[in-house]
Formats: C-alpha cells, structure tokens, sequence
C-alpha cells in the first residue's frame, strides 16, 4: 500500500500544482481527463464513471464552465441529455496536466520492461473491480464489457491509459 501512496502523490505532484494556480482540483482534473478522452460524453455517462452524485459534479462542471475549460450542449437525439466537450483552453490544459504523468509512466514503463507492465495492468484491473472494468473497456473500444484482459496492455498505448 505505501507504494500505491507515494507512488500516487509523486505521479500527481505537477498536476497538483497547475490546478492549484487556476484555482481548481482533483475533482476537476477527473472531469477534463475523462471528457478528453470521450468529447460529446453525456453528463450521465460522465458521472457513472467517476461514480459521483449528479449535485456533486454540478459544483464542479460549474467551475469548469466559468473558467472556459468546459462546455455543455444539449443532445441531438434526445435534448434532455447534456453533451460535455472540452473549450479550446480546457484541452490546452488538460494537455499540460496529462503530459508530465505520461512522462513518468513512459519512464517507468521502460524501465520495468513488458512483462513487469502487463503485470501491472492485470493489478490494477483487479483493483478497479468489474464495473470500472466494463467504463475502461467502452472508453476504449475493447470488447466484452467487465472482462479481464491480459492483453489490455497492447490494447492502447499504455502511457495513454494507464
């Protein structure tokens, strides 16, 4: 557990810090990784991923709104639904955010060699348990839902995901 600990806080340190100067946190950083990577994802589908309350995203989305990172539009089927995209400037951020954890997981991905990376990826599946498993695999087109994959490492590149 100590490794995941610091691991974690070293992993985010950067990140940390350029929300800190735009007045903004985790939470936020959450929304804007994940809208990233699926522009025109519904509201709804957002807060299944994070698992959150729709009140406690709404605080956030707000925030992210008046600062011009994010924007929502209504659906085009069904106008009910909220569609979430990144502004210009929120993919610029995100962008900044996301580029010093890529270098760290290319760092060490490198340095651990394949077969220490796919064993991690089947880790860090177990740990997110079969929900989570199921959001990972539709955010990126691998079939079969909740199932484990032990090729999930060469699915993407791994320092795009991980």
């Amino acid at each position: 557990m100590d490794l995941m600990l610091f691991a974690h806080s070293r992993h985010l340190r950067k990140a940390d810090e350029e929300l800190a100067r735009w007045g903004l946190g985790r939470a936020h950083h959450r929304v804007l990784y994940f809208v990233a990577r699926r522009p025109e994802m519904t509201v709804g589908e957002l807060l299944a991923i994070l698992s959150i309350a729709k009140q406690s995203f709404a605080r956030v989305a707000r925030q992210l709104t008046d600062k011009g990172l994010l924007s929502q539009r209504p659906g085009d089927r069904d106008r009910r639904q909220r569609l979430l995209s990144l502004t210009e400037a929120g993919a610029e951020l995100e962008m900044v955010l996301f580029a010093d954890m890529r270098h760290n997981m290319a760092q060490a991905y490198a340095a651990a060699g394949g077969p220490a990376v796919a064993g991690f990826w089947m880790v860090m599946q177990n740990l997110m348990g079969e929900e989570a498993r199921g959001h990972f695999a539709r955010l990126h087109g691998i079939g079969g839902g909740g199932a484990r994959y032990p090729a999930m490492a060469s699915a993407s590149s791994p320092t795009d995901n991980a």
